[in-house]
Protein backbone atom coordinates (compact mmCIF):
# COMPACT_ATOMS: atom_id res chain seq x y z
CA UNK A 1 0.00 0.00 0.00
CA UNK A 2 1.29 3.39 -0.84
CA UNK A 3 1.62 6.08 1.68
CA UNK A 4 -0.41 8.50 1.90
CA UNK A 5 2.25 11.08 4.15
CA UNK A 6 1.28 14.16 2.33
CA UNK A 7 -2.06 14.04 3.41
CA UNK A 8 -1.34 12.60 6.50
CA UNK A 9 0.64 15.44 7.48
CA UNK A 10 -2.37 18.10 6.65
CA UNK A 11 -4.32 16.03 9.26
CA UNK A 12 -1.78 15.63 12.10
CA UNK A 13 -2.76 17.45 15.22
CA UNK A 14 0.93 16.46 16.78
CA UNK A 15 2.72 19.32 17.72
CA UNK A 16 6.13 17.69 18.65
CA UNK A 17 8.13 20.24 15.78
CA UNK A 18 10.91 17.59 15.31
CA UNK A 19 8.95 14.12 15.35
CA UNK A 20 10.20 11.90 12.37
CA UNK A 21 6.96 10.17 11.99
CA UNK A 22 5.03 12.78 11.43
CA UNK A 23 2.68 11.72 8.47
CA UNK A 24 3.74 8.31 8.58
CA UNK A 25 0.88 7.05 10.85
CA UNK A 26 2.11 3.30 10.71
CA UNK A 27 5.69 4.17 12.04
CA UNK A 28 4.14 6.45 14.70
CA UNK A 29 1.40 3.75 15.92
CA UNK A 30 4.16 1.44 16.34
CA UNK A 31 6.69 4.04 17.99
CA UNK A 32 4.56 4.91 20.33
CA UNK A 33 2.69 1.72 21.07
CA UNK A 34 6.33 -0.25 21.98
CA UNK A 35 6.26 2.84 24.33
CA UNK A 36 3.06 1.64 26.23
CA UNK A 37 1.75 4.97 24.51
CA UNK A 38 -0.90 6.16 22.04
CA UNK A 39 0.29 9.01 19.37
CA UNK A 40 -0.65 12.55 19.71
CA UNK A 41 -3.54 12.22 17.28
CA UNK A 42 -5.55 10.53 19.95
CA UNK A 43 -5.63 13.37 22.31
CA UNK A 44 -8.20 16.31 22.29
CA UNK A 45 -5.46 19.63 21.16
CA UNK A 46 -5.30 20.33 24.88
CA UNK A 47 -4.58 17.32 26.08
CA UNK A 48 -1.81 16.63 22.85
CA UNK A 49 0.39 20.07 24.09
CA UNK A 50 1.35 18.58 27.21
CA UNK A 51 3.12 15.65 25.29
CA UNK A 52 2.19 13.26 27.78
CA UNK A 53 0.96 10.43 25.52
CA UNK A 54 0.54 7.80 28.45
CA UNK A 55 -2.75 5.58 28.38
CA UNK A 56 -3.53 6.94 31.68
CA UNK A 57 -3.98 10.49 29.94
CA UNK A 58 -5.78 9.15 27.43
CA UNK A 59 -8.28 8.33 29.57
CA UNK A 60 -8.58 11.26 31.62
CA UNK A 61 -8.80 13.26 28.99
CA UNK A 62 -11.63 11.79 27.45
CA UNK A 63 -13.75 10.74 30.77
CA UNK A 64 -17.10 11.98 30.55
CA UNK A 65 -18.74 13.52 33.46
CA UNK A 66 -21.82 11.10 34.02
Amino acid sequence: MECKQKQNKERCGCTYGSCGNKGICCECLQSHLRNRELPGCCFPPEAERTYDRSFENFARAWKLDR
